[in-house]
């Protein structure tokens, strides 16, 4: 038998191969790990961790807004004057005292260069080979920067170098309006900017549903952020403020500093995928059901096999393979049947998991729309969270095809019905699981027994219901 340096190798420390490897070393495998940059990878330093801090920061500021300006230093709120300085220190803390120690049994290669294929069991990072048995490609992304013309002439922002700002600009002009580009916008305006976002789909978030875009989009028009949808972009330019973008309608909007927040590219170059025989197709890596690669020793996870560009899909994905490398084949798990929810973390939260009504009536799948509002519900009306609704796509028998939940909590409300649809749960099952009163999550169960209530409207269960009353 050949002998290899490390039974499992991750190319890439963000949540796949974090899991990967966190996971391996602990059930006791020679484990070696390669991140050209930081631990952590987009998701920590330039992705999710700093993204949500600075929304809870601008959530601050804007709650004391009715303060001075100069009693904002006197608050005891962390962040408002200098947000992006404790952003730093944060995640200094988070990386140095928190994350790396879930990684004392891992052999790392950390901040030597990008790993490069030899052969299908040997990669080499900086003139060092390493040879592996099973080797988990978790390479992730890079923002994608849209050909606009003279957009490559002129300093843009992208995730990527947005949290290291000094300052907040005076005027910022967001291009994309998926969840960075409302989040951000929202958050920078929140924090004294003035925000403009250009977006060329037909309304905000356009994976997800149209009615809690348009809630989203008044919620950032009252509170001064301008959104322009269905605009394409004519060219970008150096101006008197900083960067003039003009739209192919006619608009001219001037700005300090321009965001490209139009979504994300994989880029595996530096792989030298070629060497290894690993396939690729247009969204990356191809895999199998068991997160396989066409060399049935190399797994791709996260979001270079182009599969669900979120990071606890990564996480999941890094999981699973990791499993699928150890199980006999009865054993494996189909990453494919496991729900993945998501949710864009601005003012009210938009939160989806299953399928969008606009899927399903493109598959011709016949449902109903069941749907509560958080203005109808006494503990957010107390609250003043009143803003928002659950809706559930679903059949009489209550089959769960797609919940769509927009307000305060959905990120934490929509894990049951991931887990439902998951399961194969229905409607009934909600109904029947107590839920903690006065939560937002009581909404669940009020749209289940607003199902329920339908279909007493049936002759024949009403029928049914007064003759076994009379029995009993």
């Amino acid at each position: 038998m050949k002998k290899y340096d490390y039974d499992v190798m991750s190319i890439g420390l963000g949540p796949a191969g974090m899991a990967v490897s966190a996971m391996a070393a602990e059930m006791g495998v020679k484990v070696c790990a390669i991140e050209a940059r930081k631990i952590g990878g987009e998701c920590m330093n330039v992705g999710c961790i700093p993204s949500k801090a600075l929304l809870r920061i601008s959530e601050h500021r804007h709650a004391v807004t009715r303060f001075p300006e100069m009693e904002l230093e006197a608050m005891d709120l962390p962040g408002l004057k200098r947000p992006f300085e404790k952003i730093a220190r944060d995640l200094s803390y988070i990386s140095e005292a928190k994350t790396k120690k879930m990684f004392e049994k891992v052999d790392l290669i950390l901040g030597e260069g990008k790993a490069g294929f030899v052969d299908p069991h040997t990669v080499e990072v900086n003139g060092r080979k390493v040879t592996a048995k099973r080797i988990f490609i978790a390479a992730g992304t890079e923002p994608a920067v849209p050909p606009i013309p003279g957009l490559a002439d002129v300093p843009i922002l992208t995730n990527n170098n947005l949290f290291h700002l000094e300052s907040v600009p005076t005027s910022l002009t967001i291009i994309g309006g998926g969840a960075i580009g409302c989040e951000m916008a929202q958050a920078f305006h929140r924090l004294g900017s003035q925000v403009t976002i250009v977006h060329m789909d037909a309304h905000l978030v356009p994976i997800g549903d149209p009615e809690a875009a348009a809630l989203l989009e008044k919620h950032l028009t009252e509170e001064g952020v301008r959104v322009l949808n269905k605009r394409g972009i004519e060219k970008v330019e150096k101006g008197g403020a900083g960067v003039i973008v003009t739209t192919k309608e006619g608009e001219r909007i001037e700005s300090e500093r321009i965001l490209v927040a139009a979504g994300r590219k994989v880029d595996l170059s530096a792989l030298k995928l070629e060497n290894a025989g690993v396939k690729t197709d247009r969204r990356g890596i191809v895999v199998d059901k068991f997160l396989r690669t066409n060399r049935k020793h190399i797994f791709a996870v996260g979001d270079c096999n182009g599969q669900a560009l979120l990071s606890h899909a990564a996480m999941h994905q890094g999981m699973i393979a990791l499993m699928n490398a150890m199980l006999p084949i009865g054993m494996r798990k189909d990453f494919r049947k496991f729900t993945v929810p998501w949710t864009v973390f601005n003012e009210p939260e938009i939160s989806h998991v299953g399928k969008t009504e606009k899927q399903l009536r493109e598959e011709g799948v016949k449902f109903e729309e069941i749907k509560v509002r958080y203005e109808d519900y006494g503990a957010a009306i107390a609250e003043n969270v009143a803003v928002g609704f659950v809706k559930v796509y679903t059949t009489p028998t209550g089959r769960i095809y797609g919940v769509s939940i927009v307000g305060r909590g959905s990120g934490e409300m929509i894990n049951e019905w991931a887990l439902a649809i998951q399961s194969g749960l229905r409607m009934h099952h909600i109904m029947f699981q107590q839920h903690s009163f006065p939560t937002m999550g009581f909404l669940s169960k009020r749209v289940a027994e607003t199902w329920m209530m339908k279909r007493m409207g049936s002759s024949f269960i009403r029928k049914m219901a007064r003759f076994m009353y009379r029995l009993g």
